[in-house]
């Protein structure tokens, strides 16, 4: 009956290890999971910043172009008006 009881204990005493394994393992997994999707997100937050920069680079662009257009008009125009001397 002892070296039953003993061997029982031994195979209690492996079934914890094995269990304290598993757990260690799927753990890990877990983290290395979490730091994937980690990772995703912060691509993803870099990308739609660049995005967020490239669409207001755009629009500053676009601003300046319409201030130059505006600025040519206005060249043309006074150019086109004329100037009040020499013709009577």
């Amino acid at each position: 009956m002892n070296t039953l009881k003993a061997f029982s204990e031994k195979e209690h005493v492996y079934h914890a290890y094995q269990a304290r394994q598993n757990y260690l393992r799927e753990q890990q997994s877990i983290q290395l999971e979490f730091d994937d999707l980690r990772a995703e997100v912060e691509q993803a937050w870099e990308a739609a910043e660049q995005a967020r920069a490239a669409v207001e680079q755009e629009r500053a662009a676009k601003e300046e172009a319409l201030a130059e257009n505006e600025r040519l008009k206005r060249l043309l125009a006074d150019k086109a008006e004329p100037s009040g001397s020499g013709t009577r």
